[in-house]
């Protein structure tokens, strides 16, 4: 006999309630998901899995704060990024991975080496709106284009043209930083 599924109301009300039966129901609807976005900034499982459950512990902690607008699964990605912040806040590698999201080297001597999340976000919150919103859905909240795509109305080929042009101006913005922080 399958499971009783459950409406996402009834999980939320169940976790406000602080019902454990649906603490954990709600963890194994998300789990893999919180999972794959963890791996997006480490490939080291109990990093990811330390992560994961701090952000399921800060969903359960605020869910009695959740007003039922939006995408559910996009609060819950929130909190879970802010753990995964919280984590390598003070790794400047950080910072690196949520921009350029590769294996590019940067020198120890790189303004990424100086700088906070909050200033990168800044940095982040300064490109065009359209381009803005790609980059903060694939490179923090971890959709992948096709997401993107329905969620924003536009195809994923021009989610991806928004990821690179977002990649490109944060390079640019950083070497000017760079080069204006080293000749003062």
């Amino acid at each position: 006999m399958p499971a009783k599924e459950y409406t996402e109301e009834e999980i939320i009300k169940g976790c406000v309630r602080n019902d454990r039966f649906f603490q954990e129901v709600l963890y194994r609807k998300y789990f893999a998901k919180m999972m794959h976005l963890c791996f997006r900034y480490t490939s080291d499982r109990d990093k990811a899995m330390e992560i994961v459950n701090n952000g399921f512990l800060r969903v359960f902690q605020k869910i009695d704060k959740y007003s039922f607008k939006g995408s559910f699964e996009g609060w819950v990605r929130k909190l879970v990024f802010h753990s995964i912040s919280d984590y390598f806040r003070k790794e400047s590698k950080y910072a690196e991975t949520i921009i350029f999201e590769s294996y590019e080297k940067v020198d120890n001597h790189s303004i990424l080496n100086q700088m906070y999340v909050e200033d990168i976000m800044r940095l982040v919150r300064s490109l065009p709106p359209a381009t803005q919103k790609v980059f903060e859905l694939y490179a923090i909240e971890g959709y992948t284009h096709v997401e993107i795509g329905k969620e924003l109305g536009i195809s994923s080929g021009t989610s991806k043209w928004h990821l690179a042009e977002a990649r490109k101006k944060l390079k640019i913005m950083l070497k000017t930083l760079q080069t204006s922080y080293y000749h003062e």
